[in-house]
């Protein structure tokens, strides 16, 4: 009889730890982020931060992109390319269902491609698809994308956020209610605070291992230091107050993940906008700045400086920072023979970013010591987008180019700086059509070499990407390949 209490006891106290144990297993986590979207629309709109929270979260494209930036298969599990180079034959996964219960089929792709590439379409990134021809629904599976010409880039071009697979029927309400096939379904947004998503239990590919992810937007560097310290957030991506690194890489609650980014950050300079249509004055623009005080000013001694559009880690890198070399009475005298003796007048229009309104300040000093007075203004991301890459306008401003390998927006005369030659447009036009590699790589190279020449904007340096999370997540990325919060394999250590 004793042995029989002893027995149920112990199983007693078994089950008590079990449930104790089950009640502290974290299923649910809250990220922080400096940038709120704008909306929740990817497909429609340049703003990165709508990609931090949504990107393979919420949406997913035909292919994706890993932690290690390669592009991997996503909604299509194969895909065959016909020997021309003109056809790409995609065969998607079966059972895959939207959050709303529907089910994604061919007719969904073709819906998202053909709507991405339309006249009147407003996608941000509507030259990915300038090159399809046709999207043609084989069965159910199967879809088939035709080209004009030979493209090396669609299957990488198939794989940013601005071209994931979104469904005719949910597509009148997705910039509050996105509808995708991601691990995660869309819950809440508190505007100004927070954006939650729940588990989706439907999920076609390998489920997610948190029950719930909250974005929090904490835009103020002060105050994510102090929310990331009190542990009020679980983790802080691209955290906005590098001085504090130290004293978190101190703390052993804490983890510190420093990792490389697609982020170009840059000097924009309206290309048409006079004196700036002069690339004397350009040149001077880029003499006057000495990029590592803003990199220690700015983000104390994190980044890399560039001196051409193109992320130093990618192996067709050129380093051409020479070009641009810090030389002020350099600076002075191109200004003068420019006609601008005594310099001239401009705006310089920052938008939230730390590295943005940090570095705005010391660039406007580094340029008042040659002569141009560029007055700053703060705005506000959507002020941001609406004056300036929509508006085109302004002078000056600063913002980081976080897109994967997008040195071909230089080809593109109407995007925001305004910059237009013909021989790089024709350099990136043999790019696409090229598909061996050591050809695409050389045509890269030249590619950058153009735009450093030119002057096209203030090359200033790679944005590195500090993360701040618990000791105990696991998961999450460290390196930045594109503008994206991957939540999908993130989990509590025990």
């Amino acid at each position: 009889m004793k042995l029989l209490n002893i027995r149920t006891g112990l199983i007693s106290v078994l089950a008590l730890a079990a449930s104790v144990g089950m009640a502290q297993a974290k299923s649910d986590i809250v990220v922080a982020m400096q940038l709120e979207p704008p909306h929740l629309d990817p497909t429609s709109a340049a703003a990165g931060a709508i990609d931090s929270v949504l990107y393979s979260n919420v949406f997913e494209g035909l292919t994706r992109f890993g932690a290690d930036g390669a592009v991997n298969p996503g909604l299509a599990e194969s895909w065959e390319i016909s020997s021309d180079g003109l056809a790409y034959t995609f065969k998607l996964h079966g059972g895959v269902l939207f959050h709303d219960g529907s089910t994604m089929d061919a007719e969904d792709v073709k819906f998202s491609l053909d709507r991405a590439r339309a006249e009147d379409s407003v996608n941000a990134q509507k030259a990915l698809f300038a090159g399809i021809e046709s999207v043609e629904v084989v069965d159910p599976l199967t879809v088939k994308v035709t080209l004009s010409a030979p493209n090396g880039s669609l299957l990488f071009n198939l794989a940013w956020g601005d071209a994931v697979i979104v469904a005719p029927e949910s597509i009148e309400n997705i910039k509050t209610n996105p509808v995708g096939t991601g691990a995660f379904k869309f819950a809440n947004w508190v505007q100004g605070d927070k954006i939650d998503l729940v588990k989706n239990d439907a999920y076609w590919g390998t489920p997610a291992k948190l029950d719930k992810v909250a974005f929090k937007f904490i835009s103020d560097p002060t105050a994510a230091f102090a929310a990331v310290m009190a542990e009020d957030v679980n983790a802080f991506v691209g955290f906005p107050a590098p001085e504090n690194l130290p004293q978190f890489e101190a703390d052993p609650r804490f983890q510190v993940l420093v990792g490389s980014t697609e982020g170009e950050t840059i000097l924009s300079t309206n290309n048409k906008m006079p004196p700036f249509d002069n690339v004397k004055v350009r040149e001077a623009l880029a003499h006057a700045i000495d990029r590592q005080a803003i990199i220690d000013g700015a983000m104390f001694g994190y980044g890399t400086p560039i001196g051409t559009h193109f992320a130093p880690h990618n192996p067709d890198y050129v380093d051409l920072t020479g070009m641009s070399a810090y030389d002020p009475e350099l600076s002075k005298k191109l200004l003068a023979e420019a006609g601008f003796p005594d310099g001239f007048k401009t705006t310089l229009k920052l938008p939230p970013p730390s590295y943005a309104r940090r570095g705005g300040e010391i660039i406007a000093a580094q340029l008042r010591a040659v002569g141009i007075d560029a007055e700053i203004s703060n705005l506000e991301w959507a002020q941001w987008l609406e004056q300036v890459f929509k508006g085109k306008d302004f002078g000056l401003s600063i913002v980081s180019h976080t897109e994967p390998m997008d040195v071909g927006i230089y080809a593109r005369p109407d995007y925001y700086f305004q910059y237009d030659n013909k021989s790089f447009q024709l350099l990136m036009e043999e790019l696409n059509a090229t598909t061996d590699p050591a050809a695409r790589s050389a045509l890269l190279k030249l590619g950058q070499k153009i735009i450093s020449a030119d002057y096209v904007n203030g090359y200033l340096f790679e944005l590195a990407f500090p993360t701040v999370a618990s000791a105990k997540v696991m998961g999450l990325w460290k390196d930045a390949p594109t503008q994206a919060t991957d939540m999908t394999a993130v989990y509590w250590a025990e």
